[in-house]
């Protein structure tokens, strides 16, 4: 028996592709919740034109969990979207763990409204791929799931395409975060969608925030049959789009609009290099990514976004020399940044 997912508004905006950025957690320097500025990035990304958020992901900091706030912090983007956007959005909730942690999880989204989850499955990492598939099938059963390929630098690890492959065949998958950080494996996940028939029901997104602009630009080519099919990448669910988000917005549009023809400007294949550099400095590639998250902090901050760098834990902080490479890529890249469009709504956002 073949389930059906209804067509919810948020789902469709999910399915179309969309600017999805990962929601960071605004704390106050005792290192609690500060929900006037949690509230104000949520209106900040609606307003920026975002599809919609993910939240209780990578860059909303998994310490949240052992801190008591999954559920608080949940509950306040929701309400914070639908009483903000006069339009659909798409509610992305991030769950982890087991299986009984991550399907609690789900039904606390799925109680809240969530449109999916964006199921993350580090803690599987010495499991065989046929009981990582099992818990990918008991969670969807709670909600809609995006599949996740995370890089082991940030605690994921490496899955077949057959895993990929199978992943697709479950039905209530409706979109794969593809963030290997690796061509190879990139394309072996679009292969495995594209090898299960499922490239119209599951929307690719790009996590690769070292090929952003090239995933979204480029058709992965296959033959079936006779057959040449394109494959794209429909949309980006990033933490590098929780800053600097209007521009991500227009870059997307722009990719979406002048990028799908027969050929590309050259200007928007130049684009790729720039963003990459950017996000160098601001996820700290550098070093591992070990500073990404205070990275992402350190521009909502000199913007009025955010109060400081802070993350719950406390010897999570910005690397040595990482302040200066956010100043260089400010200084250089100016047109990727977002300041004057922040400035204009800080102070509605905060109220």
């Amino acid at each position: 028996m073949t389930t059906t997912i209804e067509p919810a508004p948020g789902l469709q905006v999910l399915r179309d592709g969309a600017v999805l950025p990962a929601h960071p957690l605004a704390l106050t320097a005792d290192r609690t919740l500060d929900e006037r500025r949690q509230r104000a990035l949520t209106r900040y990304y609606l307003d920026a034109g975002a599809g919609g958020i993910a939240i209780g992901v990578h860059t909303t900091q998994f310490g949240i969990r052992a801190a008591g706030l999954y559920r608080p912090v949940l509950e306040l983007a929701a309400t914070t979207a639908r009483e903000w956007a006069e339009r659909p959005v798409a509610l992305v909730a991030g769950v982890a763990g087991q299986t009984a942690q991550a399907v609690a999880e789900a039904e606390v989204a799925h109680e809240l409204g969530y449109t999916a989850a964006l199921l993350n499955i580090a803690a599987w990492r010495d499991r065989d791929e046929a009981a990582v598939l099992d818990h990918v099938r008991t969670v969807a059963e709670v909600l809609p799931l995006v599949g996740f390929a995370l890089l082991p630098e940030v605690g994921g690890f490496h899955l077949s395409r057959q895993f990929w492959y199978e992943l697709a065949g479950v039905e209530r998958v409706v979109a794969i975060k593809m963030a290997p950080f690796d061509r190879y494996r990139t394309v072996d996940i679009v292969r495995g969608v594209f090898d299960a028939g499922a490239e119209d029901r599951i929307t690719l997104y790009t996590g690769n925030d070292d090929h952003i602009v090239l995933d979204l630009l480029q058709p992965f080519r296959f033959r079936r049959g006779a057959e040449t099919v394109d494959v794209r990448v429909r949309g980006g669910l990033l933490g590098h789009w929780s800053v600097w988000t209007r521009r991500a917005v227009e870059l997307f549009e722009l990719l979406r609009a002048d990028g799908q023809g027969e050929s590309v400007p050259r200007d928007l294949l130049a684009l790729d290099a720039a963003v990459t550099d950017a996000n160098a400095a601001v996820y700290d590639a550098r070093n591992a990514l070990a500073g990404c998250i205070p990275g992402c902090h350190e521009v909502l901050r000199r913007q009025g976004l955010l109060e400081g760098t802070w993350c719950l834990d406390e010897r999570e902080r910005l690397s040595p020399g990482q302040l200066e490479e956010i100043d260089r890529v400010y200084e250089i890249y100016p047109e990727l940044t977002d300041d004057d469009f922040v400035a204009a709504g800080l102070d509605r956002w905060l109220a």
